[in-house]
């Protein structure tokens, strides 16, 4: 077999029939591992590169079953639920097997390049009928380099359409390397402001905009979007800043795209023992959001 498809790299979920991950129906390969540490993170089990467990606590019967087979001793009955001390567990999954409520889940596993595309192109047929493909999501794939780049070459050598979805947060040779592969960037900006960006995500947002100009002035294709975070950036400075960033860059409004916040991420907190870092948000309404996104539309 190719070395390239034996190539293995940290996968936490494939999603196929996707219709928001980039044009027409595709599968959306989410990776693990994650340099930023949003607020509001979608996927707080995609930032560490390592398996994580995801422990339903409500359906939890008391039947100690996971604490007996917990060689890491991450387990244990209080109260007649179990409790999960997650800075022991290995994330090994032998507790799964062993629960009668199913109330466990691993997110993470090993997948080569090879397992992937024969997955990914079951739906091949779903692709050429709709104009879709392949989409690499995550956490965040550049963090991946080597098995997106590997993966994303694979499916290209197939014909299949490719989207590359990152918040640009890395050397630009590793994004310029990767671009070969890639038909469509979904560029995330979370703030052109840097302060507010080092507060919100943990890091600078330098060479992300940097990385953003170079992708552009390279000749590759790019989807601006912005996620909206209650409180945070969902305004219409933020907004109109963006747009402004965008004609700096030759793009225009159609380049641009506002993503409303979607709190269905947040459950996942409780279940991954990380409940204190949770800040509950309320999503915009349908009509502030339609607001903001009018912005886009009668831009000039």
């Amino acid at each position: 077999m190719n070395e390239t498809l034996q190539l293995a790299g940290k996968v936490f979920n494939i999603q196929r029939f996707s219709t928001h991950d980039g044009p027409g129906v595709r599968t959306t390969v989410f990776l693990k591992g994650c340099p930023l540490r949003c607020f509001w993170c979608q996927n707080p089990e995609s930032q560490t590169l390592r398996p994580v467990l995801l422990h339903n606590a409500g359906d939890c019967v008391g039947c100690g079953n996971c604490a007996s087979v917990c060689a890491a001793g991450a387990a244990r009955i209080e109260a007649g639920r179990a409790v999960i001390d997650t800075d022991r567990c290995t994330g090994c999954g032998d507790c799964l097997p062993v629960c009668p409520s199913e109330t466990f889940a691993i997110a993470g596993r090993d997948m080569t390049v090879g397992e992937v595309v024969s997955e990914v192109i079951k739906d091949r047929m779903q692709y050429i009928n709709s104009g879709g493909g392949v989409t690499l999501s995550g956490g965040e794939p550049l963090t991946q380099h080597a098995f997106s780049l590997a993966l994303l070459a694979a499916c290209k050598g197939k014909g299949i359409h490719t989207v590359l979805e990152t918040c640009g947060y890395c050397d630009y040779s590793i994004i310029r390397e990767i671009a070969r592969h890639v038909d469509l960037f979904l560029y995330d900006i979370k703030t052109l402001d840097d302060e507010k960006h080092i507060d919100g995500t943990g890091v600078s947002n330098n060479q992300i905009i940097e990385n953003a100009r170079r992708l552009v002035n390279s000749g590759e294709k790019i989807l601006l979007r912005m996620p909206l975070i209650p409180g945070f950036n969902d305004n219409e400075a933020e907004v109109k800043a963006l747009l402004a960033f965008a004609k700096e860059l030759g793009l225009g409004p159609a380049d641009v795209n506002l993503l409303k916040y979607n709190p269905l991420g947040e459950a996942k907190y409780e279940k991954l023992g990380r409940g204190q870092e949770l800040r509950r948000l309320e999503a915009q309404s349908d009509e502030y959001f339609e607001h903001l996104s009018g912005l886009l539309a009668h831009d000039t």
